[in-house]
């Protein structure tokens, strides 16, 4: 089946009642169409239109939707099990449906009237960077917003694009809701709004159009603006750290393609030099076997400490520091684990692994650039350990912290 006519089955049709076990059927099944145009979704440095509607068409960027806007409201582990699942097809693709399905996340720290307003369809894709690259002076009715942000993943097809700031008086840095140095809030603005910038030629996640982009005196109403101290809903979604519980998935399901990859080689591989099947070399099966170990023990440690948060959070219940560090560790580790499982089945293919069209070079390269993100630094791992021992975090926003 061609992916046009994969776009116009029934069971592409969206529907106001997409239930969670839909939509993972539905990343399941678009998967290898995702598969199929990887090379060209990497040349294209973006996401192609009908790629776009056939991630839309799963439902993915509906998933934390509300119950209460008719949404399916999928929790943190069922989120990320669908990222999951189009990861083991396209990194780029999994990587711009993870950033595009904040728009509800957002939408919880925002007047429900507003939201509402500006978010009409439920489908709404959002794209920007949240952390503070910007300046806002404040004025009557909102702001004046200037600044350049990076790491736009998406923001080609968003109809939404939020940008992080620091709010400014009269020039003068305000303090933030919390009495701290900044006063940090995330702007919306329509994607018109802005200037994109063809910046992103990278090595990996080539194709998820993480472009630059930039504004120069914007005016953006205060309403258009939120703080993630200050939510509106309660319960799992109103924690500053929201938009980060499915970013697993992406490491995940590529590593989890790489090894189902690499043992379907193994099956009719010999060794050169003994002629020996793959099945039967001892290198072959040590390599086979430790990866298959360090991925499921960093994807049941992710799984495990997002079902425990969110069952502490969704009871009313403020997590220690422990439980909040075992879900950011979890995440970082995730990605390591991927990148290391990855760099092991690469060397173990060897020199065939380098020609085209093996996938292994790539998915090794869009790790690489994943493990780049300011998710996966060193800072996270301080700043849980911090956490953890009462001290001072780097990165305070990684474990949860907004001042």
């Amino acid at each position: 089946m061609s992916l046009l006519e994969a776009l116009h089955t029934p069971e592409a049709a969206q529907d106001d009642a997409v239930t969670a076990e839909q939509i993972l059927a539905r990343a399941r099944e678009v998967a290898p169409l995702l598969r199929e145009r990887s090379e060209e979704i990497e040349n294209n440095r973006r996401l192609p239109k009908d790629v776009v509607e056939l991630l839309r068409g799963t439902g993915v960027f509906r998933m934390a939707v509300p119950r209460s806007w008719g949404g399916p409201e999928l929790d943190a582990m069922q989120q990320t099990e669908v990222i999951e699942a189009l990861a083991k097809g396209d990194a780029s693709a999994a990587w711009c449906a993870m950033i595009g399905m904040d728009t509800p996340i957002y939408a919880g720290f925002m007047d429900e009237d507003v939201a509402r307003r500006l978010f009409t369809d439920p489908d709404t894709i959002t794209a920007g960077a949240i952390m503070p690259m910007g300046r806002a002076e404040r004025v009557e009715g909102g702001y004046r917003v200037s600044g350049q942000w990076h790491f736009g993943s998406g923001i080609t097809h968003s109809t939404w694009v939020v940008g992080g700031v620091l709010v400014t008086r009269d020039g003068e840095l305000e303090p933030g809701p919390q009495g701290g140095p900044g006063h940090w809030r995330i702007i919306v603005a329509p994607a018109a709004d802005f200037e994109i910038q063809d910046t992103w030629n990278t090595t990996g996640l080539a194709g998820s159009g993480s472009c630059d982009y930039r504004t120069e005196d914007l005016f953006v109403p205060e309403e258009r603006t939120f703080s993630f101290a200050r939510p509106r809903v309660t319960g799992a979604a109103a924690t500053p750290d929201a938009v980060l519980r499915n970013m697993p998935g992406v490491p995940l399901g590529v590593a989890r393609a790489a090894l189902d990859h690499v043992r379907e080689l193994a099956a009719t591989r010999f060794d050169r030099t003994t002629q020996t099947p793959w099945s039967e070399n001892y290198r072959v099966q040590m390599t086979i076997a430790q990866a298959e170990t360090d991925l499921a023990a960093a994807r049941y440690a992710v799984y495990g400490s997002l079902r425990e948060q969110w069952q502490i959070l969704e009871a009313g219940d403020v997590q220690t520091p422990d439980e909040q560090a075992a879900s950011v560790l979890a995440r970082v580790n995730a990605f390591r684990t991927a990148r290391s499982v990855v760099a092991r089945l690469f060397d173990l293919v060897a020199t065939s692994a380098v020609y085209r069209p093996s996938p292994l070079d790539r998915w090794l390269r869009d790790l690489n650039t994943m493990c780049q993100h300011v998710i996966a630094q060193d800072q996270v791992i301080q700043s849980a350990g911090a956490h953890l021992l009462g001290g001072t975090p780097h990165n305070p926003y990684s474990v949860g912290i907004v001042e």
